[in-house]
């Protein structure tokens, strides 16, 4: 049974902030759960450009994430099946990501995001029709509750408490009961998650497995966003490229797989002892 449901996470910047905070977040995540054995590898990172989404950045990456499979999982499928490729097309404010595992090759995981500059009180930005919107569930995700679930530890808990938090660069925070009603600037990211794994017996099991993973790691990218806002504060969207392009041959490095870069050139210079300095000092602030 396909599984439909809208995240909504409300975010303290304006969507202009939120754009630079979103790429800094990723870069240095990645940087931080990817290791010899396992993490993210980058197979392609480059703009585009079609008639769906105009201009953007397409990413093709593979994500190793065996440690984390739940022991249910690894009761009836190898080690190896929490092996995703992931493909994304960046568009902002428009987004789309779709998430594939080759083990199991009938199950499917869209992510369409939607940037708006409100509190989350828009109801069909995506533009569902009556049956979709019948089948949606929406969820509104409170970036400072301290709510713990299972996937939370495993994909890394953060320690901000954002009730006493606040910002040197910028004075916002803490963040406090009621915060997304009279927060300003504010923005929210519309996520909506189409995820189907038809297979008899544990498919829905597996779909709601999903589900919970993907919320874990919502919460968890978007705390870091306003956690680390005084690390990325003030970047522009070109600086971060660099920093990302950068990184991405340095993920591929730790994980001990092929540089897979469209320019070799660039590739050969942003992977140079100074520009790892660069991005393990960004990445370390």
């Amino acid at each position: 049974m396909v599984q439909l449901k809208e995240f909504r996470i409300v975010m303290p910047m304006s969507l202009e902030e939120y754009q630079v905070s979103q790429m800094y977040m990723v870069m240095k995540m990645q940087q931080q759960s990817t290791n010899g054995a396992e993490g993210v590898e980058v197979l392609e990172n480059r703009p585009f450009q079609d008639d769906i989404f105009g201009r953007g950045q397409y990413t093709s990456k593979v994500y190793r994430l065996q440690s984390k499979a739940p022991a249910w999982l690894t009761s009836i499928a190898p080690t190896d099946a929490l092996v995703m490729q992931e493909e994304a097309w960046n568009a902002y404010p428009r987004c789309k990501t779709v998430i594939k595992c080759p083990y199991f090759t009938k199950f499917s995981l869209t992510i369409e995001t939607v940037h708006r500059a409100d509190n989350g009180t828009s109801e069909n930005v995506h533009g569902l029709n009556e049956e979709q919107l019948a089948a949606r569930q929406v969820e509104i995700i409170d970036i400072a509750s301290a709510e713990k679930d299972y996937w939370s530890y495993v994909i890394g808990s953060s320690n901000f408490d954002f009730s006493k938090f606040k910002s040197a660069k910028t004075g916002r925070g803490p963040l406090l009961d009621g915060w997304q009603e009279n927060c300003s600037p504010v923005m929210t990211a519309y996520k909506l998650v189409t995820i189907d794994a038809p297979y008899w017996g544990f498919g829905y099991r597996l779909e709601q497995a999903m589900l919970a993973g993907e919320r874990a790691l919502f919460v968890e990218s978007h705390r870091n966003c306003f956690g680390w806002i005084d690390e990325w504060f003030g970047m522009t969207v070109q600086q971060i490229r660099e920093l990302e392009q950068q990184g991405d041959c340095l993920l591929n490095e730790k994980i001990s797989r092929p540089i897979l870069l469209t320019d070799a050139a660039d590739c050969e210079q942003s992977c140079s002892h100074n520009s790892e300095r660069q991005v393990t000092q960004v990445i370390h602030t």
